[in-house]
């Protein structure tokens, strides 16, 4: 099939939101009472032609973007300091009174789109997707449910806050988790050791009030699946996801190709990392350091460099590209530097209104923070191409394409690394490293995702039952020749750190999707760089105006993962391996 694609180049530059059409221009969120109106105007409008109902589409994804970005610098603001109590009560505010208030309209304006007899007269291509998602809305909606959700956002937020501040002290100076895992890459083992110690010792410390929180989420959510009558939390989520297009037995099959393809290749990998360091066996803490013995790589020293190296990188891939995060660097729309009080992890979240998104990172120097920031990076040009799609459902394709675009942008912008790495040794080193972790990629997903469909489908367990399965898949999936003795008690916990779990449920299996579509999108690019590039831009305009397989297909690509496509796809990374 074709696809028509807005304009790429339109207003990258362009820091001003567009101006509204129905909310006034001075318009800002205080609380739901300056918010209900627009809601009940939008409910009560007579709607007497097609072209009516398109318009009050467009009204009511206007008034939901307002709504979008205004929770967006809420959450942004609170992850940035998790300390801050107004910034903290700000997003909670929004939770707990707006979301709340807000459930119940949009239902019944879901219900007004569906039931309208004009709704037939929409280009059913235009809106097949749109259409189709909200009809997945009204089957699960439950008003029983919104507060179950208002709950589970507080208890998320706990989360945040718990992680993000703990720290630990090395040789005398205090840091975050992230920058003392930075430590891990020490070419002395024992300083390694001492890191890798000090972090598992402090989540420790946490260990029972988390694991006393996940078990409270799980049970909210779980009711919340009984409520809208699904069986369990896992299938009450496949369909919140809109995920049409594979099932949880997919999910398992290729939990099987990853084992049979992927985790064999770690495990050579691994064996060659004990040779070549000289030792007699793999601890824990060796699995990061450099196999030559050089001391780790220090590609930028402060947030800024790296953020002004990144513009160069896209830049001379494409000046679209580089616009785009010079564009977001003059707004302000960054915070990228690990620091105390920070929320873990990082993210690039969109702007519905403005179009503009916000990166936030924790940076400490790293390799992996340049692997971050081109994700992030490849995740705000996509946010930048479907900037001016004209509603916001539009510009939220599954988490199966977003993480395509960030994923793909990590290997398409090897070519440019040299941007960080002058010396040539050293940027062959880099692209060795990242593309180990590329495969690595597809055993930890595995591991998560398959713990989670446990998780949920045994709602009942214990703790202790929850602890023993998640060392069985980790067994199954990680480390397989790396020596635990001694270090037994650390490992059941391991799950912990992974924010996922706590925030975003089931949001995982959709990396390894995507880290496939992504090696085939570089695939495409070795063979021909500016068609491949083109088809990656012109994939990622579609927004969620066609369905992932569409999408892929736009890329030059397949949504396909197979164990075949898996192998193919992991030789190939192999065998750039081997040229490197």
């Amino acid at each position: 099939m074709s696809y028509s694609t807005p304009e790429l180049t339109a207003d990258v530059t362009t820091q001003a939101r567009p101006p509204r059409r129905y909310l006034p221009e001075s318009f800002v969120v205080t609380d739901w009472a300056a918010i209900e109106p627009y809601f009940i105007e939008l409910r009560d409008r007579a709607i007497n032609s097609a072209e009516e109902l398109e318009s009050w589409l467009l009204d009511r994804s206007e008034l939901e973007s307002v709504l979008s970005e205004d929770l967006a610098w809420r959450y942004i603001r609170m992850t940035c300091d998790t300390q801050d109590e107004e910034r903290s009560t700000a997003f909670q505010y929004f939770v707990s009174e707006i979301e709340p208030n807000a459930a119940p309209y949009d239902h019944a304006l879901n219900e007004k789109l569906v039931q309208s007899p004009y709704a037939a007269g929409l280009d059913p291509e235009r809106y097949r997707i749109f259409l189709r998602s909200v009809r997945r809305a009204l089957e699960i909606y439950r008003a029983e449910n919104i507060p179950l959700k208002t709950d589970i956002s507080t208890k998320q937020q706990q989360y945040a806050a718990a992680v993000g501040a703990m720290t630990v002290t090395l040789d005398g100076e205090e840091m975050t988790l992230q920058r003392a895992s930075d430590r891990l890459k020490d070419t002395d083992r024992a300083k390694r050791e001492e890191a890798w110690r000090a972090v598992q010792e402090r989540r420790a410390q946490d260990v029972q009030p988390l694991d006393a929180l996940f078990a409270e989420l799980v049970q909210l959510r779980h009711q919340m699946a009984l409520n809208a009558d699904f069986p369990n939390f896992r299938d009450y989520m496949f369909a919140a996801l809109g995920r049409f297009d594979y099932t949880p037995q997919d999910c398992f099959d290729f939990h099987q190709a990853i084992h049979e393809t992927v985790v064999p290749l770690i495990d050579e990998l691994d064996r060659h990392r004990r040779r070549d360091l000289g030792l007699s066996d793999l601890r824990p803490w060796d699995l990061d350091v450099d196999v030559s013995g050089k001391a780790p790589l220090r590609p930028f020293g402060t947030g800024q460099e790296l953020l002004e190296k990144t513009i160069t990188v896209f830049q001379r891939l494409d000046p679209f590209l580089g616009d785009c995060l010079t564009t977001m660097r003059d707004m302000g729309h960054l915070d990228l530097e690990s620091r105390k009080g920070k929320a873990p992890g990082g993210y690039n979240y969109p702007l519905d209104e403005t179009g503009v998104p916000f990166i936030f990172m924790n940076a400490t120097s790293s390799l992996r923070d340049v692997i971050t920031m081109l994700h992030e990076g490849g995740h705000a040009v996509h946010s930048f191409l479907t900037r001016r799609l004209p509603m916001g459902a539009d510009k939220h394709p599954p988490s199966e394409v977003a993480e395509l675009a960030s994923m793909s942008m990590e290997l398409i912008s090897m070519d440019h690394w040299d941007v960080f790495f002058q010396d040539a040794d050293e940027l062959r080193r880099a692209k060795q490293t990242h593309l180990e972790s590329v495969l690595e990629t597809f055993p930890w997903v595995a591991t998560i995702d398959k713990f989670q469909h446990w998780v949920y489908e045994n709602p009942t367990h214990t703790s202790a039952e929850r602890q023993a399965r998640w060392v069985e898949v980790f067994d199954e999936f990680n480390q397989r020749t790396v020596n635990w003795q001694g270090l037994e008690n650390y490992k059941p916990w391991l799950w912990q750190k992974q924010l996922h779990l706590y925030e975003v449920p089931f949001y995982y299996i959709e990396y390894a999707m995507a880290q496939l579509g992504a090696i085939a999108v570089w695939r495409n690019f070795r063979h021909d760089p500016k068609a491949g590039l083109e088809a990656y831009k012109r994939a990622l305009a579609l927004g969620y105006t066609a369905s992932i397989g569409e999408i892929y297909e736009a890329a030059g690509i397949r949504f396909d993962f197979s164990t075949e496509y898996l192998r193919s796809l992991a030789d190939f990374v192999r065998e750039e391996m081997a040229q490197l």
